[in-house]
């Protein structure tokens, strides 16, 4: 039974789902960045999942990247599996601006995260809305 690692749930306001992954947004509002977790059991790398189910993550990562893309205005996505703290198979996708708190550099560690309000996860919530097909369904926290 699929379970969310503990410092994820702690980290991060859960959004909904695709067919496959649990779309989370990271509480920190300095970058607008998403994870997708494959809703698998006892998965840490994306070779464990089976063929089917690394071609759903790479659609369904290909379908957030461009709607954040456009949604967000981004110049640059970063998009990465690292799992280095959070051993459970994750995706960032990650909105970067040149003017962002970090950039160049990486958004990990950089900057103390600063929580969202009610009215900022509202206003996110909306733009997804917006772009995100029927193949994602919202959850409410």
């Amino acid at each position: 039974m699929f379970a969310l690692d503990p410092q994820l749930q702690q980290d991060t306001l859960v959004m909904g789902d695709f067919p496959l992954c649990r779309l989370l947004l990271s509480n920190d509002s300095n970058y607008p960045w998403f994870i997708l977790v494959p809703r698998r059991e006892s998965i840490s790398e994306l070779f464990q999942l089976d063929d089917a189910d690394q071609r759903q993550l790479w659609k369904e990562t290909t379908v957030l990247a461009e709607t954040l893309k456009d949604s967000f205005n981004a110049d640059k996505l970063n998009v990465a599996t690292l799992g280095n703290v959070v051993s459970q198979l994750h995706m960032h996708v990650i909105v970067r601006k040149r003017d962002d708190a970090a950039w160049p550099a990486p958004v990990w560690g950089k900057h103390p995260a600063r929580p969202y309000t009610t009215e900022q996860v509202t206003v996110i919530r909306d733009r997804l809305r917006a772009a995100l097909t029927d193949d994602f369904k919202f959850l409410e926290d």
